[in-house]
């Protein structure tokens, strides 16, 4: 029997990609407030004996995660087979240490509530910076997706002649994962005593008659990516390309971005944006397979 999967909290088209691709069953989940604000959720599909898949960006979740408990609690208890959660952005990896007293390990304290209430996990590329594995902090098995083979297929499908830059050495990783035979290099951010950073090649390279295409995992306040696009501009290469996996775009750097004249944004889609062209579905489903089988 197929598996169901509920798209939630809203419907999204990268969630409908992956049920159709899975031939999984449509969820249904009725959630209405009460007058004092609290939720009412009834699950309306029959998934007794049913492998449930739950999909959830995860992407601000503050809203609605309360909401998400109560659905895989609910399952659970209407006699679901297990109940997975589908995360392509992973929340609250960013506080993974304890740096000043009194603080709280976030990211440790929502694997916690995430794996006490899903049989497994799936995600798209989360942003390891001092763990290791998710296995360091979450107790059910946490399956990574990797989205550098489908970059790197975009790119050589849509860029003439590309080479592929890190806009600081955090993004070496992905550099390389995604360049494949094409040419890279990876920028450096020096910060001088006086606060001014000034970003610089680590190597030099021939790319003249290059398309220059900037690669990271996620553009949040677009800080970073915004200043490698100005250090291109002030070396005088063409208008970049950007691309990211995870379209965070806090603080209307996307905006921002577009007004700094580059070529063109695209991204995966493990959060729904206009910049999304890279569809992370088959991955996922291929992924999900693995598990189910």
């Amino acid at each position: 029997m197929n598996p169901i999967l509920i798209d939630f909290p809203n419907p999204s088209p990268l969630g409908k990609n992956v049920r159709t691709l899975l031939k999984a069953e449509d969820g249904k989940v009725l959630i209405r407030n009460f007058p004092d604000g609290e939720t009412y959720l009834r699950v309306e599909s029959q998934v007794e004996g049913r492998e449930i898949i739950v999909y959830a960006s995860l992407f601000q979740p503050n809203d609605w995660i309360l909401n998400l408990l109560f659905l895989a609690d609910a399952l659970r208890n209407h006699g679901a087979k297990r109940v997975g959660l589908l995360a392509t952005y992973l929340a609250y990896m960013r506080q993974d240490k304890v740096f000043h007293p009194g603080e709280a390990l976030t990211s440790a304290t929502f694997a916690k509530l995430l794996s006490s209430s899903f049989d497994y996990l799936v995600t798209v590329d989360p942003h390891l910076h001092r763990y290791h594995s998710l296995n360091e902090i979450y107790s059910i098995p946490a399956l990574v997706v990797k989205a550098a083979p489908l970059i790197s297929e975009w790119i050589h499908t849509h860029v003439k002649n590309p080479f592929i830059i890190g806009p600081d050495r955090e993004s070496a990783q992905w550099v390389k994962e995604v360049a494949g035979n094409a040419p890279s290099i990876v920028l450096s951010k020096v910060r001088h005593k006086d606060g001014h950073v000034k970003i610089t090649w680590l190597e030099s390279m021939d790319i003249e008659g290059k398309t220059p295409v900037l690669v990271d995992d996620i553009i949040s306040s677009g800080g970073t990516m915004l200043q490698a696009v100005e250090h291109l501009k002030e070396e005088g290469f063409p208008p970049p390309i950007c691309i990211a996996i995870h379209p965070i775009f806090a603080e209307n750097s996307y905006q921002r971005l577009l007004d700094a004249g580059v070529q063109k944004i695209a991204t995966c889609n493990s959060i729904p944006h206009p910049s999304n062209q890279i569809d992370l579905a088959h991955v996922l489903v291929g992924a999900l397979k693995i598990i189910l089988e």
